[in-house]
């Protein structure tokens, strides 16, 4: 069983201080928590009013008005909730649990006696509770509430939002099943399933587990649930842009044990997964966990971005089919990406393979930072890989692209999905299972763990990703046998341990995991490793990327921007046969490596506004290109952005 809900190592045990994450992370408690805080009261000026907490206000009976926002308005402030829980586990704060509790307080009364909480229902339609699965989001919404009050009951041991979440929980359990008095439903945007495996894994309730397990199984079984619910006399349409509803979409197309290929929305789809690995692993279901490694295979070779972004469609948010990657028109919402690192993490975990690290990392370092401004007050909700502001305009197919990052959204699940997932960054970096301690990511932190009946402090230095330098300390009052398994990052050359000056040469790399097995104690731990920038190609089967080249060092996809290279980005070509150069500037974005290379540039002097065709030659110039980190792209100046560049083969 797991020691706790979040990670193995509990959060409060891991400090994270690094050169590259800090910038980010201290930013939760000083700016980012205060104004989303902000925004949810509905105070930060400019901005699509959110009214979650005036809602549950209204709900309580305490303010009269009418409910604003989205069905799943509530998440909001659950998933804010659970960024201060996961910020509290780190460094107690008096004022910052005291608003917390209020909150949690409110959340209270405007819960109804039977445990039934949701402030859409209460307020505007309290007679259609549980009749529209389909698109009603109560049990997403549910889902968000447990996760935060597990979150928080873990960090401050205060048990008051457990109670209110566990009395909604024990609801939903009387409500759903397999009975004859029971719905035989399941959620349309999953979320309640991982939610009620946490609160199973800290309460050690079976009825949940059960619960979670049913919602799992009965999922797409038989006549699919949502076009019969659409049948029912109290069955009420919210979104009709969505319909004929396509049960791909939610998917319910089939039993999860039988999907093979990530369909439908993307969000709704990894959380999905995530929920299956958990299932998987409770229940030792081998079937649900084989439907997990082909998920995650279709998403990862051929569904997912160089960023680590999922969802290409902009309609729907949705996968498409293998292979339709296009870089200007996708969705990857920065939801996904978190969704697709924490079901990374549950497979890592699950099968100690340090491979599903790699994409955890990738979509940490690119489409998740990208999704935030680097003063922390502004988002972008989509993740596109190639950006001309001048045709993002509304009502067409690019009006979900937005070329500057937003100061709220009318929809803003994605601004305290982001928090909650900065703040709770250390459930990435380690993994324990018996005497074997594994090291997932090299971001400098302190942690405390136990290695056979020895308590350990790990206080790693880390130069990662800008270099592959990373120091260790290793110190316990006494000394004790044990593994430690140092992941080995795909892409990575040379790489090598040093303990106390002595290079290891006898341990055996296992699921890209460098394992090291002796007596530990008082230790100098010294890991190196290259990670030059090089040129990265796509499967040709990508058609957007043929004959397209990218940039990376280590986990980082690099990107142009037009302050660094002037207009019509898509003119650009560039040979893979030149060295790349690297240079870091501590006053570019708070301090960053660039990428210098050459290029060539189609010459548009030549042509007049009277002229958009001709038949003369193509001229090229010879250019200086620089390239930034495509996780900072926007924080400086508006303009066009490419992370594909066009290939010029010398011949």
């Amino acid at each position: 069983m797991h020691k706790n809900a979040n990670s193995s190592i509990p959060l409060n045990q891991i400090k994270i201080h690094d050169s590259f994450w800090d910038k980010y992370v201290k930013l939760v408690k000083e700016v980012i928590i205060p104004y989303q805080w902000a925004a949810l009261n509905d105070t930060v000026p400019e901005t699509v009013p959110s009214g979650c907490i005036r809602n549950f206000k209204i709900a309580a009976g305490e303010e009269s008005g009418a409910f604003t926002g989205v069905v799943f308005q509530d998440t909001d402030v659950a998933k804010w909730l659970e960024a201060v829980g996961f910020v509290l586990a780190h460094e107690r704060d008096p004022e910052l649990e005291k608003t917390a509790d209020d909150v949690i307080e409110l959340l209270g009364r405007a819960q109804q006696p039977d445990g039934y909480l949701n402030t859409y229902f209460i307020i505007n339609e309290p007679e259609r509770k549980w009749t529209n699965l389909e698109e009603g989001h109560e049990l997403y919404t549910a889902g968000h509430m447990i996760e935060a009050a597990v979150a928080y009951y873990e960090s401050t041991g205060k048990s008051r939002f457990l109670d209110i979440v566990c009395k909604m929980a024990d609801l939903i359990c009387q409500t759903f099943g397999k009975e004859e008095n029971q719905i035989h439903g399941y959620p349309g945007h999953p979320e309640i399933e991982l939610a009620l495996i946490k609160l199973y894994r800290v309460t050690k309730k079976q009825h949940y587990l059960e619960a979670a397990k049913y919602f799992i199984d009965v999922r797409g079984v038989g006549e699919n649930y949502f076009l019969k619910e659409e049948k029912g006399e109290r069955f009420k349409r919210m979104f009709p842009e969505f319909h004929p509803y396509d049960p791909m979409y939610s998917q319910s197309h089939l039993p999860v044990r039988e999907q093979i290929t990530a369909e439908g929305h993307a969000v709704r789809a990894v959380y999905l997964y995530c929920a299956m690995a958990d299932i998987a692993l409770e229940c030792n279901d081998m079937d649900l966990m084989n439907a997990c490694e082909q998920l995650w295979k279709n998403i990862v070779y051929k569904r997912m971005y160089l960023t680590g972004g999922i969802g290409s469609s902009g309609f729907l948010e949705r996968f498409t089919t293998d292979y339709d990657l296009p870089n200007d028109s996708n969705y990857s919402e920065s939801c996904a990406s978190i969704g697709l690192a924490l079901f990374g993490k549950r497979m890592a975990d699950i099968k100690k393979d340090a491979r599903y690290i790699d994409i955890v990392e990738r979509a940490l370092y690119n489409t998740v930072l990208s999704g935030i401004a680097m003063d922390g007050k502004s988002f972008f909700y989509v993740n596109p890989l190639e950006v001309w502001p001048k045709n993002c305009i509304d009502r067409t197919s690019r009006e979900h692209i937005k070329p500057i990052r937003q100061k709220w959204f009318g929809v803003a699940c994605c601004p305290p999905n982001i928090a909650r997932t900065l703040a709770s960054l250390g459930q990435y970096l380690y993994f324990q299972e018996k005497d074997t301690f594994y090291i997932n990511l090299y971001i400098g932190n302190t942690t405390e763990f136990t290695l056979g009946n020895s308590l350990f402090k790990i206080n790693m230095d880390s130069l990662y990703p800008w270099e592959g330098k990373v120091n260790i300390n290793l110190s316990s009052q006494e000394k004790s046998y044990g593994t430690l398994a140092f992941r080995v990052p795909t892409g990575s050359l040379n790489f090598q341990i040093y303990i106390n000056g002595e290079i290891i040469e006898t341990a055996q790399i296992e699921n890209n995991y460098l394992k090291v097995n002796r007596e530990f104690g008082n230790d100098e731990i010294t890991i190196s490793f290259d990670m030059p920038a090089t040129f990265i190609h796509a499967n040709p089967a990508v058609r957007a990327d043929v004959g397209k080249v990218a940039l990376m060092k280590g986990p980082l996809v690099y990107c142009l921007e037009e302050i660094d290279n002037g207009d019509n980005l898509a003119s650009i070509y560039v040979s893979i046969n030149q060295a790349i150069h690297e240079s870091y500037d501590n006053t570019l974005l708070k301090g960053t490596y660039k990428l210098h290379l050459k290029g060539k540039k189609i010459v548009s002097q030549d042509w007049d506004e009277e002229t958009l065709y001709n038949t003369r030659k193509t001229q090229l110039e010879e250019i200086d290109l620089t390239a930034i980190p495509y996780c900072y792209w926007g924080n400086r100046k508006t303009g066009e952005m490419l992370v594909w560049m066009k290939e010029w083969f010398d011949v």
